[in-house]
């Protein structure tokens, strides 16, 4: 990746074919301070059907913070999330036997012709549209288990699944609904046409599911991440992996944590120069957990300021959502609660430490307490705690909610200030929460 020149402000149009990694191309530099604008197409199922793709999103190409290096963190302050999608389809998955070889996401291959990664046609629509452009197959890794198709009233923020007939008049237009920008190589999962629970109503407020700083490997973009890693461990394809601790050279970007939305704060480690931040995986919606394990995946424009910190010993991301998003127990205090604190702290005399601020640690692993565990170990290492005093205070003012199963979590805990004034944090969480 090479230099270029440093802008104040950046727009990216511009995406890899499902990796991210030191060897992708940059996007641009971006001024400390600046302010990045991403374009970006949809993520998991048009990926996932699409089968010259090495990952299952297509996210950005790296974005160069300038100043940033190795040992420092970029925060990320996302400003606004736009859904440009008029409709998306989704549901859970069902693997095609034989379009692949050990990852459906990753290793694709004609299931007549045995090319990999092959280039595709679609013809017509349905689940078995998308063809080998070498022998004419049905060269898609993947098909519903169960799946739905969405459309949106973007005005009063809510979607409504379709029936058969809706379903296939947007596989008709397809690129058209989904707003598939034109530097985009995916395949539309409209053209799936999915019509499962139709007529259900649903909220939306959209979110980044893929968010961060560049690994120092090369990695399938859907899979820098603690639990979908787990699927490069003993791989045999060009981006397997050997043991779980290859694995902690990840970046954690995958998430899917519906909190990374317009008004949080996303602090990244950076690990490669220029912190190669990326974008991709715009939802519509999401409740915890993203049990189908997929969402409603568009197309949509993100808009973020980037700042440089320097030498924060990050183990992965740190979330400072919107104040409105916290858990009840983990909310910065109160005037009131802080003057019932003070004068409970007289009654007894115990100096009472109100100055805090939220935090939420991300954490990934194989499982939901795998994850969490990742997570008592960045935080411990970060805030210079044991793991017991890290369980203590995340029981007493926090607690672990699940962003996506089988394993990441956010880890939320009150922090005194003067904790993350030594770890290098107390500005931007002071910013966030106007303490």
């Amino acid at each position: 990746m090479s230099q270029q020149g440093v802008q104040e402000e950046l727009y990216v149009d511009q995406y890899t074919l499902g990796l991210v990694g030191p060897d992708q191309e940059w996007a641009g530099t971006v001024a400390d301070g600046g302010t990045v604008k991403t374009y970006t197409p949809p993520g998991c199922w048009g990926p996932m059907v699409t089968p010259s793709f090495r990952g299952g999103h297509e996210v950005t190409r790296p974005i160069r913070v300038e100043g940033a290096k190795v040992g420092d963190a970029v925060a990320i302050h996302v400003r606004d999330v736009e859904v440009t999608s008029m409709a998306t389809s989704t549901g859970s998955m069902a693997e095609r036997e034989g379009a692949f070889g050990e990852d459906p996401f990753v290793d694709h291959r004609c299931p007549e012709c045995g090319t990999a990664w092959p280039d595709s046609v679609v013809e017509g629509t349905g689940e078995d549209a998308i063809r080998c452009a070498e022998c004419g197959a049905n060269a898609s890794s993947f098909g519903f288990e169960y799946g739905y198709t969405v459309a949106f009233d973007h005005g009063n923020a809510v979607g409504i699944t379709l029936d058969e007939e809706g379903a296939h008049e947007l596989a008709l237009d397809a690129d058209e609904a989904m707003d598939i920008p034109e530097n985009a190589r995916q395949h539309p999962i409209l053209l799936y046409e999915p019509d499962g629970m139709p007529g259900t109503l649903g909220r939306l407020r959209p979110f980044v599911g893929n968010i961060g700083t560049t690994p120092p490997v090369t990695m399938p973009d859907s899979h820098n991440a603690g639990d979908f890693g787990q699927n490069l461990i003993g791989a045999d394809h060009d981006y397997g992996v050997e043991t779980e601790e290859d694995l902690e050279k990840r970046t954690d970007g995958h998430m899917d944590v519906p909190e990374v939305r317009a008004g949080a704060t996303l602090i990244c480690p950076v690990v490669v120069d220029g912190g190669g931040v990326y974008v991709g995986d715009l939802h519509a919606n999401q409740g915890d957990g993203e049990l189908s394990l997929h969402t409603t995946d568009v197309s949509g424009t993100v808009t973020m300021d980037v700042e440089v910190i320097e030498d924060v010993d990050l183990g992965g991301p740190l979330l400072l959502p919107n104040e409105e998003d916290l858990p009840f127990i983990s909310a910065p205090y109160t005037d009131d609660e802080v003057a019932a604190g003070d004068d409970l702290g007289a009654e007894h005399g115990v100096d009472v430490d109100t100055d805090a601020a939220p935090v939420q640690v991300i954490g990934s692993g194989a499982t939901v307490n795998d994850a969490t565990q990742n997570a008592f170990d960045r935080a411990g290492k970060l805030l210079d705690m044991t793991e017991g005093e890290v369980r203590a205070r995340c029981t007493f003012t926090g607690g672990v909610q699940i962003g996506r199963l089988p394993g990441v979590v956010q880890l939320d805990v009150l922090v005194p200030i003067d904790v993350l004034e030594t770890a290098g944090l107390d500005g931007v969480t002071r910013d966030q929460y106007d303490l």
